[in-house]
C-alpha cells in the first residue's frame, strides 16, 4: 500500500517537472509544499483538477481526515468557524443573544436559545460519552482517526494560510478546533430534526410556579384535535431540506449495469451546503461525491462499484412521553407510582456587552422538558403533568461510519450491510445501485421504536389524535411497560431493528422524492410497515407522481444512460402545468368580460393571462414564458381553495400515480387566485409573459445568472425554491434547491461514468475563483464529466498538486 501511494505522489510530482504540463501557479504550490516536508506530522496530497474539486491522497485515516479539513477550510473557512462557534454556545458573545441564530445546526430563533442548548450539550459531556462508546455503538477507530485528522488539517489551513473571505477576515470568532468540535457537529447534524427542531421549548421549558402549579390548572388552553392533527402533520413536512433520487436495475440500461441520479434539495448558503472531494488511501478508499460540511466521510457518493444518494424521508425521528408528575413537586415524576426527580441543567451564557445569562433546562429518563409541539400547539407544563421529547439520534455518532462503509462498498448488498451494521442514518432514506445491474430503496434510518402496537395500548389522548395523523406518538411516561423496548439486531435499545426497515431490492426503479415508502416503484407497492416510518395508500405529493411517471417510463424504454439521467434532471417538466394549465387557460378566456375579482375586492383585467397560460410549454425552462405566471398562480390556487376541492377526480389508491385530477375551476377561489396572481405580477412590473429566468436568478460577479427548475409544489424535479418580496419587486436571489447532483453509472472499464455539479459552487468565498463556475454550468443546464480515476485525474489541464502538512 505505502509504495503505491508513494508511486501515485511521485507519479503527479512528475507532471511538474515538464514545462508543457505545468501551470505557473501549480508549479510555484508544488515546489513551496516540496521545500517543507511533513517529517512525522499529518500530511496528504491534495489533486485540484477543474471546479476546484480536490482529489485527496492519503495514506490512512488520520492523513486523509487532514487532507479534507485542510480542503474544506479552504473552500469555506467562514461557514466552518460560523457553525464551530455555534457548537461551542458562544454565538451571543460574538454576535449578541437576539439576533437570529440561522438554522444551519438547529431551528434556534435567537442565538442566546442556540447557545443555551449547544452549551449545555457540552457541559454534560454528552459527546465524550458517545465517542467513548465502543463501535459499533461509538465511532470507528477509522472514523475517530478522520475527525481527529480533519481537526488538525483545518487548524493546519488556519495557521499557514490567510483568509480572503471578507465574511470573516480578521475576526476573533475564528479559532481551532479539536476532536470534539467535529464529533458535536456530526451529532448536531444528526439530530437536527429532533432536539434540533426543539431547541427554542427545551430551554424555555420551566416549572409551574403559585397557584397553578399547585392546582395542576394548565396556564394555556389546549387546542382542539383538528388543530393538533394539522400541527402535527405539518410539523416534519417543512422544505428546509429534501431530495430526489432514483436507481435503476441492468436491464432498464443499455449495458446490463446500474445507473443512478441524485438530486438532493438543500440551502444554497450556510453551514447545510455540500462539498465536493475525492478521498483515497490506495487498497483501502476510493470514494467520490458530496460531504455535508463540518464531517470528514463522503455523504452522497460513488466507487468503482457503487453509487448511492439519500432522500429527506417521511419517518419522524422523535416522540413524546407525556409524564404524571408529584403532586407535591412538578420537577418530579412517577414511573408506575416510583418518583424520579428530573435532572437539572443550568447553563450560563456569554453576551456581546451585556451581563452573562443563566437559565435551566430540565431532563428526564426519556430527554429533555418542551411546551410546544409547535407555536399553535401549546404543551402545557402544569402542577400535574409535562411532556418531554425523545430523540434517539441525540445519542447517534454512527453516521460517519455508515457513509464509511458505503464509500467501501462493492455492490448494493453492501451499503444494505453497512446500513444494518452501523445503523447510523437518522432522517433519510438511501437509494444505490451498482455496476452489476443491483437497484437499492432503503428507509433504513434511526427512529423511536413505536410500533403500531405500542402506540394502540401506551397513547395518551393527544397521542390518538396525533399518531394516526402524523406518525407523531404521544406515549405515557409513567407506565414502565410503555418503554421502547429493544428490537433484535438493534445497535441500541429504544430504535428499531435492521428487519423492520421498509426495503425494496431489485426493481426495475426505485424512486423516493421525499414522499413514503409504499410507491418506491408502483408495480411494487411496499406495505405492512408501522405508521411512524409513513403511510400506506395515500395521496401522493405531485413532485412524487410526476417522478414516478418519468422513471416509470424510462424503465418501460429501457436502454438507458447515464445521458437519460442528465436529461431527467434538467427536463424542467411541470406536473402541474400538464395536469391543469389547459383547464385554466379555458376557464380563464370564459371569464365574463376577461376579468375577475381579486381577493381585496379588485376587479382584476385577465384576458392577457388567458393566451400566455395557454401557450406556455409546461416547463420551467429559464426561457419559458408563462411559468412564472403559472407558479404565482398556483402558489394562490392552493391558499384560496382547500385541498379536498382542488379536483374533480379525487385519489384513489387504487391509481394513486394519476389521481387526482381535472382540476376544479368551479370553485370559487379559482378565479380569485388568477386576479391575484396578475396583480402580483403588474404590481412589480413584471409581464405575464416574461421569461423565467429574467426573474429566477443568483448574482455573481455582479452578473444574474438565470436559474432553471420550479418548486416542488408544482411537482418539478429539479427543485428551485426562491423568495417571493413583493416590494422588492419579485423573486429575490434562489436561496434552496438542487445541490449535489450526480448521474452516475458503469461501462466496461474499471471507472465509474459520471456527471457531476454541485449547483452554488465548490466555495462561499466571493474572492475563489471556484465562487460561482459551477452555478454558471448550472445556469446552463452543463455537468461536468467527473475524474475518479488516476489517468482522468493526472490528465486534467487544470491539475494543481498541493502537498498539506502539519508544521511543528
Amino acid at each position: 500500500m505505502r509504495s503505491r501511494l508513494r508511486r501515485l505522489v511521485l507519479g503527479a510530482t512528475a507532471l511538474f517537472t515538464a514545462a508543457s504540463a505545468l501551470p505557473a501557479a501549480a508549479a510555484t504550490t508544488q515546489q513551496r509544499a516540496e521545500q517543507h516536508p511533513s517529517r512525522d506530522g499529518l500530511s496528504a496530497v491534495v489533486r485540484y483538477t477543474e471546479y476546484g474539486i480536490p482529489h485527496i491522497l492519503a495514506k490512512d485515516y488520520a492523513n486523509l481526515g487532514f487532507g479534507t479539513g485542510w480542503a474544506q477550510a479552504a473552500d469555506e473557512v467562514c461557514t466552518l468557524a460560523d457553525g464551530f462557534v455555534t457548537l461551542r454556545g458562544e454565538r451571543s458573545r460574538y454576535f449578541g443573544a437576539d439576533a437570529r441564530a440561522g438554522g444551519d445546526l438547529s431551528a434556534a430563533r435567537t442565538n442566546l436559545a442556540s447557545d443555551l442548548y449547544f452549551r449545555g450539550v457540552r457541559e454534560s459531556r454528552t459527546v465524550e460519552k458517545l465517542l467513548a462508546e465502543r463501535a459499533p455503538v461509538g465511532p470507528s477507530r477509522e472514523v475517530r482517526d478522520m475527525m481527529r485528522g480533519w481537526a488538525a488539517g483545518y487548524n493546519a489551513w488556519l495557521k499557514q494560510q490567510k483568509i480572503t473571505d471578507p465574511a470573516c477576515a480578521g475576526v476573533s470568532w475564528v479559532r481551532p478546533v479539536t476532536e470534539l468540535d467535529v464529533a458535536a457537529r456530526g451529532l448536531a447534524i444528526a439530530s437536527i430534526s429532533g432536539e434540533g427542531r426543539f431547541v427554542d421549548t427545551i430551554t424555555a421549558a420551566q416549572p409551574p410556579t403559585g397557584a397553578g402549579a399547585a392546582s395542576g390548572t394548565p396556564s394555556v388552553r389546549t387546542p382542539g384535535a383538528k388543530t393538533v392533527a394539522k400541527a402535527a402533520d405539518e410539523l416534519w413536512g417543512d422544505p428546509g431540506m429534501g431530495s430526489n433520487a432514483v436507481a435503476f436495475r441492468g436491464d432498464t440500461t443499455a449495458n446490463g449495469r446500474g445507473l443512478l441520479l441524485g438530486n438532493p434539495h438543500y440551502p444554497w448558503d450556510g453551514g447545510r451546503r455540500f462539498w465536493q472531494s475525492q478521498q483515497t488511501i490506495p487498497g483501502e478508499l476510493d470514494v467520490s461525491g458530496g460531504s455535508l460540511l463540518g464531517t470528514p466521510a463522503i455523504s452522497i457518493g460513488f466507487n468503482a462499484h457503487v453509487a448511492w444518494s439519500h432522500t429527506v424521508s417521511t419517518g419522524i425521528p422523535a416522540n413524546f412521553h407525556q409524564l404524571t408528575l408529584d403532586p407535591a413537586d412538578p420537577t418530579t415524576y412517577l414511573v408506575d407510582g416510583r418518583p424520579e426527580r428530573m435532572k437539572k441543567r443550568t447553563v450560563t451564557v456569554a453576551v456581546k456587552d451585556g451581563t452573562p445569562v443563566t437559565r435551566t433546562q430540565w431532563w428526564t429518563r426519556y430527554g429533555p422538558v418542551v411546551t410546544s409541539l409547535s407555536p399553535q400547539v401549546p404543551l402545557p407544563w402544569t402542577g400535574k403533568a409535562a411532556y418531554v421529547l425523545n430523540d434517539p439520534n441525540a445519542a447517534n455518532l454512527r453516521f460517519a461510519d455508515t457513509s464509511l462503509g458505503f464509500g467501501k462498498a462493492r455492490s448494493t448488498a453492501d451499503v444494505l450491510a453497512s446500513l444494518d451494521r452501523h445503523q447510523g442514518i437518522p432522517w433519510v432514506n438511501t437509494i444505490a445501485a451498482d455496476r452489476a445491474g443491483h437497484s437499492l430503496y432503503t428507509q433504513s434510518q434511526v427512529l423511536p421504536r413505536i410500533t403500531d402496537e405500542l402506540a394502540q395500548s401506551c397513547s395518551t389522548e393527544l397521542g390518538r389524535t396525533t399518531y394516526p395523523a402524523s406518525g407523531i406518538a404521544i406515549l405515557d411516561g409513567s407506565r414502565g411497560d410503555c418503554a421502547l423496548g429493544r428490537d433484535p439486531g438493534a445497535v441500541a435499545p429504544g430504535i428499531f431493528g435492521p428487519a423492520r426497515m421498509p426495503t425494496l431490492k431489485d426493481a426495475p426503479y426505485a424512486e423516493n422524492s421525499n414522499g413514503t415508502a409504499w410507491m418506491t416503484n408502483a408495480d411494487r407497492p411496499l406495505t405492512g410497515y408501522e405508521r411512524i416510518f409513513g403511510t400506506v395508500g395515500t395521496q401522493l405529493g405531485l413532485r412524487t407522481r410526476g417522478a414516478i411517471e418519468d422513471v416509470d417510463a424510462m424503465a418501460d424504454r429501457g436502454g438507458l444512460t447515464v445521458r437519460d439521467l442528465q436529461r431527467q434532471q434538467f427536463a424542467n417538466r411541470v406536473p402541474a402545468g400538464d395536469l391543469a394549465a389547459g383547464d385554466v387557460a379555458r376557464a380563464c378566456a370564459a371569464l365574463p368580460g376577461g376579468t375577475a375579482t381579486g381577493s381585496d375586492g379588485t376587479a382584476v383585467d385577465v384576458s392577457g393571462a388567458c393566451g400566455v397560460l395557454k401557450a406556455w410549454d409546461r416547463t420551467m425552462d429559464t426561457g419559458s414564458r408563462g411559468a412564472l405566471l403559472f407558479d404565482r398562480f398556483w402558489r394562490r390556487l392552493e391558499q384560496a381553495v382547500p385541498g379536498d376541492r382542488l379536483w374533480k377526480v379525487p385519489f384513489s389508491a387504487a391509481d394513486p400515480v394519476r389521481t387526482p385530477n381535472t382540476l376544479n375551476t368551479d370553485a370559487p377561489g379559482f378565479p380569485t387566485a388568477l386576479a391575484d396572481a396578475v396583480a402580483e405580477l403588474r404590481a412589480a412590473g413584471i409581464a405575464l409573459d416574461a421569461p423565467l429566468g429574467a426573474h429566477q436568478f443568483v448574482v455573481r460577479d455582479g452578473k444574474r445568472l438565470p436559474v432553471p427548475g420550479g418548486a416542488g409544489r408544482l411537482g418539478v424535479w429539479n427543485v428551485i425554491e426562491p423568495t417571493w418580496d413583493a416590494a422588492g419587486g419579485g423573486y429575490t436571489e434562489v436561496p434552496f434547491g438542487s445541490s449535489h447532483l450526480q448521474a452516475v453509472g458503469w461501462d466496461g472499464s474499471r471507472c465509474p461514468v459520471a456527471r457531476t455539479l454541485l449547483t452554488y459552487s465548490q466555495s462561499s468565498n466571493p474572492k475563489s475563483p471556484h465562487f460561482a463556475d459551477q452555478t454558471r454550468l448550472f445556469s446552463g443546464e452543463k455537468w461536468v464529466t467527473s475524474r475518479f480515476c488516476e489517468k482522468d485525474i493526472l490528465s486534467s489541464p487544470k491539475l494543481k498538486v498541493v502537498r498539506v502538512h502539519e508544521r511543528r
